[in-house]
């Protein structure tokens, strides 16, 4: 039996490496970034990509994201809004940690308050991701 599992991945357009090492600040967790250079696949990529980030992870026991830069340089990196990291679970007090820590150069769209289903609140960090929070 294969066994799966559903995990996030993001993609940025060549500020992936400052966006994961921000998340492993607010995050903890191991962090492990592979730039095109080097690997054996930056011969098929022009030395300009290089410095890109072609994978990344960052994982704990409570977190599992993965991320790269945009790596076609044929077709125009466009944020999409369909994605959302959603952070659930925590007492108020270790939800309020995370969501200021988030909260560094973010567009904060629902500030942190008691609401009828818990504790919520959401933002779009400064790399633009989106970012729910609840607590109960």
């Amino acid at each position: 039996n294969v066994r799966m599992k559903q995990s996030i991945c993001l993609f940025f357009d060549g500020n992936c490496k400052q966006a994961m090492e921000f998340y492993q600040s607010c995050l903890s967790g191991k962090l492990e970034i592979t730039k095109v250079g080097d690997t054996h696949l930056r011969q098929a990529f022009p030395e300009s990509m290089h410095s890109r980030v072609i994978q990344s992870k960052l994982s704990s026991v409570n977190v599992d994201i993965s991320a790269c830069d945009w790596m076609r340089p044929e077709e125009k990196f466009v944020r999409g809004n369909m994605n959302c990291l959603y952070i659930s679970g925590g007492s108020r007090g270790e939800t309020k940690v995370l969501f200021d820590k988030l909260s560094v150069n973010a567009s904060i769209t629902d500030p942190l308050k008691a609401l009828p289903f818990g504790y919520y609140g959401a933002l779009n960090d400064q790399f633009g991701v989106r970012w729910m929070f609840h607590a109960d």
